[in-house]
């Protein structure tokens, strides 16, 4: 659990990362990373720390909240603390709206370009390792086919068609397949997309997702390490009180949206296990409410279950990563904070 060097990294092209960020105006500070699986408590560890240093300003990078609307079931911090530290990459989109990896990588390096030119210091937290590889190396995303798109859809729709495209996919690209949820149906269909359309691994794309290189702009990345049990306990309880806090409200919000609720968003996890209850609740209404009931809490089981698996992969992707520096995080989040601020504070 050390911080490993950084080597010198290219494109498939031939290009340089830092090429393109040089473009932005990116590369004369050193950024901040903060990196660790879903429910670590990485968001308010990365608060704090943005409060002591003084010249920070957070950057999300999750997939999910960049939508508006899409509050408790991504754990989006509060507009309390995103009135003592500024937030970017959060509310950026409407739930109707799809964007893609690419589109998001785009967004976030103008983010970070945006608080370099004030003086100022980005400090980038994230848990989805495609996310953050995207944003800080020198990934390149392979252009769309839409009618082979919509060809893979189709047969997924089918009885059985989820398993049986991810089994194709497990097939003809074994790191990908490890490194996606066999239930997200977006991912599964882009990555069989690309495959069909180049003949080449999607896991072949871009050098940074199995080798480690030169970062397309200087940052100095930390993970938060946290065991199993603490994790599984932790995703246990933010389910809890998401279910108290609303959750079922806000999915039906989503649903009643007259533009309508975009594929790429109704795929987090937790609102897709409720849409399922959702979709069949006038059903259910004819049965007894306990009947309502246990449907909603087999959807919360469903969903910890998947994220407690998500986590697993979160831990295996970034644990490939010689370049990040682990902080063991323990119960008391201030606890864990000082030795951050202390490495952080050098950069």
């Amino acid at each position: 659990m050390s911080k490993g060097p950084l080597g010198s990294g290219r494109n498939p092209e031939g290009g340089d990362a830092r090429e393109e960020a040089g473009t932005l105006g990116l590369g004369s500070v050193e950024h901040l990373v903060l990196v660790a699986p879903t429910a670590s408590g990485k968001s308010e560890i990365a608060l704090r720390a943005a409060e002591a240093l003084g010249d920070i300003e957070i950057v999300s990078i999750d997939s999910m909240q960049v939508y508006r609307g899409m509050d408790i079931g991504t754990a989006k911090v509060d507009a309390e603390a995103r009135e003592r530290v500024p937030h970017h990459m959060i509310d950026v989109i409407d739930p109707w709206q799809v964007w893609s990896v690419q589109q998001f990588q785009i967004e976030a390096r103008k983010a970070v370009a945006d608080i370099e030119s004030r003086g100022k210091r980005a400090l980038l937290v994230g848990g989805t390792g495609l996310y953050v590889q995207a944003v800080i190396d020198d990934l390149r995303f392979p252009g769309e086919d839409l009618v082979l798109r919509a060809e893979i859809e189709a047969r997924t729709a089918e009885p059985g068609g989820i398993a049986a495209a991810y089994e194709r996919l497990l097939a003809a690209d074994p790191l990908a397949a490890s490194r996606i949820d066999p239930h997200n149906v977006r991912r599964i269909v882009r990555a069989l997309e690309v495959i069909e359309k180049t003949g080449e691994p999607f896991s072949s794309f871009g050098p940074g997702l199995d080798r480690y290189g030169a970062t397309a702009f200087p940052v100095r990345i930390a993970g938060l390490w946290l065991s199993r049990d603490v994790t599984a306990l932790r995703i246990h309880e933010r389910f809890d009180a998401m279910r108290v806090g609303g959750l079922v409200d806000e999915v039906r919000a989503l649903r009643a949206e007259p533009r309508g609720w975009s594929r790429t968003a109704r795929q987090a996890i937790g609102y897709k296990e409720l849409e399922e209850v959702l979709d069949m609740e006038r059903d259910l209404e004819n049965s007894s409410e306990t009947e309502l009931d246990s449907a909603f809490v087999d959807a919360f089981e469903t969903a910890k279950r998947r994220t407690r698996s998500f986590s697993r992969r979160q831990r295996m992707w970034f644990r490939r990563d010689p370049r990040i520096t682990w902080f063991g995080a323990v119960e008391k989040i201030e606890d864990t904070t000082p030795a951050l601020l202390a490495w952080w504070g050098a950069a």
